[in-house]
């Protein structure tokens, strides 16, 4: 196992970084930066928002190794690093992106302002579904995902009604790379944070789409009831209209509840 190595782009206004809150924005399997860039573009005036890219994925290299979600989190905090040494960030993920945001939360609290969880779960689907994936997708290409994908991803109607821009997110998938997807689905094979739920303590909220078959209301109500359980403030949303890539399909609604929870944790913070 091996820690990636991820790239990252700015999708706030260009600017010196640091005199606005930190926001780090992470991807869902076989997609992009893209699934964030309207959401972030809404949030740009008020926070530095910078979204990175799975291994293999958009702008990174491609793995050459296997790694855990935990090692995906120490990844996205070299990220940070590289750009602001030590600071201090808030995060908002969906699904993988998401699992890596708990993994965040247990392994790195010190460095989270607040938590956004997004279409995610403290674990996701069964180690022998993804080991299956992988091995499909290692043989045959992410290609292969597409229909798939695309079922799951979106709700009915939404490739009709926003036809550009759901196909340019199918096109970050059919562009992946094959072995990073591969690797991404062992990592989450092997994904199970139940119970270390309790150990997150910063601010956290976990949503979910009422239609999503991947990630379910339930996974986020497991998640608050894990950290609560712990003595941790979570709260869980489900979005009516919406599936698998929340930030993407309802980028309007998710900007305004991570301007809600940014806020807060700020102003708690500030008053501490």
């Amino acid at each position: 196992m091996a820690r990636p190595t991820l790239k990252a782009v700015l999708l706030s206004p260009q600017r010196e970084l640091g005199d606005r809150p930190l926001l780090l924005a992470g991807p869902s399997l076989g997609t992009s930066t893209l699934v964030w860039s309207q959401a972030g573009a809404l949030l740009g005036d008020e926070y530095d928002v910078v979204a990175w890219d799975l291994p293999g994925h958009g702008i990174s290299p491609a793995a050459t190794e296997p790694f855990t979600v935990a090692e995906l989190a120490d990844a996205v905090v070299d990220l940070v690093d590289s750009i602001a040494p030590g600071a201090r960030f808030h995060y908002a993920g969906v699904s993988l992106g998401g699992a890596t945001g708990l993994q965040l939360g247990i392994k790195h609290g010190d460095r989270l302002k607040s938590l956004s969880v997004q279409c995610s779960g403290a674990r996701i689907g069964t180690p022998e579904g993804w080991l299956d994936r992988a091995e499909t997708v290692r043989t045959q290409g992410t290609g292969v995902m597409i229909e798939g994908s695309a079922q799951r991803w979106f709700p009915p109607g939404f490739m009709e009604r926003e036809p550009d821009r759901s196909s340019r997110l199918l096109h970050a998938l059919r562009d992946a790379d094959r072995f990073s997807y591969a690797f991404c689905c062992e990592a989450l094979a092997g994904f199970d944070v139940r119970d270390d739920l309790g150990s997150i303590r910063v601010p956290t909220q976990a949503l979910a789409g009422a239609l999503d078959t991947v990630a379910t209301p339930a996974l986020a109500e497991e998640i608050v009831a894990g950290i609560t359980a712990g003595g941790g403030t979570a709260n869980a949303l489900t979005l009516e209209g919406v599936a698998h890539l929340a930030p993407f399909e309802a980028p309007g609604h998710v900007a305004g509840l991570l301007r809600s929870l940014v806020g807060w944790a700020e102003s708690r913070g500030a008053g501490e």
